[in-house]
């Protein structure tokens, strides 16, 4: 073959996109999570409901108002916004590590699809459970407790912001792990702190000077923290740098993820 012919392969290789590849692996990511409703919709509900009855039990009226809002009312949306991020991270990490560990990793690196278009595919179905999850919680809220959205398209810039954050968080997790015990010390150990320690129990204006410092260098905050502006319309930090810190995070995560998808980073036998 000659070289012009190799340069037209190389052309319609690499020059277009992958389309049905795409769609085909995006479309997988989707159904992983459809088909366990109980897992990927029931638990994060009953989950966040267990929460809102312990703390109510825990605290009843003696709790004051956080924010000019009662404290259940200050804790919904943050609750609502940990099950979306931490669901987004289990759904890329889990799809990933598992084709690792049980050797079908080869069936998503054969096809013709490049590191951005690989990255794409995990990424949107983070994204579609993220939401998914926002969407039946915030419903439970609105019928429970009568919390209606102030901000939905922030809410929904948020969200889909908030997924892909650690949804790609999930995907260099899933590339760095080889076994399924090292991607769960990753998740309890690093992932599960980040999260509860973002401000979702509490107003970070509460505590002491070096520790509101370090959770406001956390992108996790500013993901819980613009849910719940966009919700209540109250927050510790401007919506406008939650969505600034948070959207070169996630560009910062996904560029990394993109790079190891395209060496084949821990992934190529």
């Amino acid at each position: 073959m000659s070289q012009s012919q190799h340069s037209k392969m190389g052309t319609r290789r690499f020059g277009r996109v992958n389309w049905m590849g795409i769609w085909t692996l995006c479309e997988r990511e989707c159904r992983r999570f459809l088909a366990i409703p109980t897992q990927t919709v029931l638990a994060p509900l009953v989950t966040a409901g267990l929460f809102l009855l312990i703390f109510s039990i825990a605290f009843g009226e003696g709790r004051g108002d956080v924010m000019g809002v009662s404290f259940i009312t200050f804790l919904a949306p943050g609750l609502m916004a940990m099950s979306v991020i931490q669901n987004a991270f289990a759904n890329t990490s889990s799809s990933l590590i598992s084709a690792k560990v049980m050797g079908n990793i080869v069936d998503t690196l054969m096809p013709p699809l490049s590191g951005a278009e690989l990255t794409i595919g995990y990424l949107v179905g983070g994204i579609g459970r993220g939401m998914m999850i926002a969407v039946v919680l915030m419903s439970a809220l609105w019928l429970v407790l009568g919390i209606s959205i102030a901000h939905p398209l922030a809410m929904l810039g948020f969200i889909v912001l908030g997924s892909a954050f650690m949804g790609a968080l999930g995907l260099l997790a899933a590339m760095q792990a080889q076994k399924f015990d090292q991607m769960a010390a990753l998740t309890n150990f690093v992932v599960t702190p980040l999260a509860f320690l973002s401000g979702t129990f509490y107003s970070v204006t509460a505590l002491p000077a070096p520790l509101e410092a370090v959770t406001r260098v956390n992108p996790i905050f500013y993901a819980i923290d613009g849910m719940r502006w966009s919700v209540l319309g109250v927050s510790d930090s401007s919506p406008a740098l939650a969505f600034g810190v948070l959207g070169l995070a996630t560009a910062a995560v996904t560029f990394l993820t993109w790079l190891g998808f395209r060496s084949g980073y821990r992934l190529k036998p």
